[in-house]
């Protein structure tokens, strides 16, 4: 069973229009050894810092953590303030996307987040946010396991008052950004002038991939042969 709840640990402060300026994953464990990262340290903690200098943290009791490179700063909300995506693991049902953000007391809270893979050691891969369709809305992207169904997933982040939903627009099979064991992902998401582009290698690492979202749905073309690692650097300038 996944853990329910988490731990909030707020350092002094009174609550204010504060905003998120960084966030980092803290208190490694070992408790989750799926080692897809490179070793079987994962994390149970999110801490953030707030423009204000106060800190504050989530913790995962036994049951979850946080299983990912590092938290991203995006905002989604379009009020000019980033939230932070993250994924998160349960020990039997894997990993889900969770996005946490600023509550209207300046508190840390989990503001939505995907349903879980539904396996234990079922990993995804983030690729980034952004408006990939040109509707007003924010779109997050991540690969679902990189290593076993290497497809993109695209769901899009809504808001209706003090409630938040992410609805799945579309699903490429195909596409990965991540072997078993590096400790980074590769590619993300670029604009070159004609709108965003989701940049990819295809399932056999043979090609680097540029997939648009347009009408809700997905499409893609090869942009570049792969070789290493580097073989994303020129396509994510724009070269």
């Amino acid at each position: 069973m996944r853990a329910a709840l988490v731990v909030l640990t707020i350092c002094a402060g009174a609550a204010s229009a504060d905003t998120i300026v960084s966030a980092r994953y803290t208190d490694p464990t070992d408790r989750y050894a799926h080692a897809v990262l490179g070793d079987a340290i994962e994390h149970a903690t999110l801490t953030v810092r707030l423009a204000s200098g106060r800190t504050q943290s989530a913790t995962w009791p036994p049951g979850m953590v946080f299983e990912d490179t590092e938290p991203r700063l995006v905002d989604l909300t379009g009020d000019g303030a980033p939230e932070v995506i993250t994924v998160e693991s349960s020990d039997t049902e894997g990993a889900r996307l969770a996005v946490w953000g600023l509550d209207p007391r300046g508190n840390l809270f989990a503001m939505v987040s995907s349903p879980f893979i539904g396996q234990r050691f079922r990993w995804l891969a983030p690729l980034g946010a952004a408006d990939l369709d040109g509707d007003g809305a924010m779109e997050i992207a991540w690969i679902d396991r990189p290593h076993l169904a290497r497809t993109l997933a695209i769901w899009r982040f809504t808001q209706n008052g003090d409630t938040y939903a992410l609805t799945q627009v579309d699903r490429l099979p195909g596409l990965t950004n991540h072997r078993i064991g590096e400790r980074d992902i590769a590619g993300g998401i670029r604009d070159c002038g004609t709108g965003p582009e989701l940049i990819t290698a295809d399932a056999d690492w043979q090609n680097v991939m540029a997939t648009t979202l347009r009408d809700g749905e997905l499409t893609t073309r090869a942009i570049a042969r792969h070789e290493n690692r580097s073989s994303f650097t020129a396509p994510m300038a724009c070269r």
